[in-house]
Parts: structure tokens; sequence; C-alpha cells
């Protein structure tokens, strides 16, 4: 479970970081194809960011049963 919450933290960190590069100057600068696969990349990092936060909450309501 630690290592799950740990990757969902980086995760996190990595769409944040992806998201105020598409905020930015830079971005509207690139070619169309790239802006939208940049979009696309943050789409499904949210996506897996989803999935991981889901099995997050599993392995607390698995414990909360246990105890």
């Amino acid at each position: 479970q630690e290592r799950i919450i740990a990757e969902s933290n980086e995760l996190h960190a990595k769409i944040e970081k992806l998201s105020a590069f598409i905020g930015g100057d830079i971005f509207s600068k690139l070619d169309l194809e790239d802006r939208d696969l940049l979009v696309a990349q943050r789409v499904f990092m949210d996506a897996y960011d989803g999935i991981l936060r889901q099995r997050i909450m599993r392995f607390n309501h698995r414990q909360e049963n246990a105890g």
C-alpha cells in the first residue's frame, strides 16, 4: 500500500508540472500534434491517478473492516 501511495503522490506532482507547462507560453508555440499529445497524456495520467486512488481507498476500507 505504501508503494501505491508513493506512486500516486509522484504521479500527482507530475500532473501538476504538466498542467503548468500546458498553461504556459512554450506550450502554445508547439505544433498542434505535440499539443494534442501532451493534453492526451494529461488525460491518461489523471485516469491512472484515479485508479491508484481507488486502490488506496480499497486498502483503507479493508483495514477498517479488519480491525
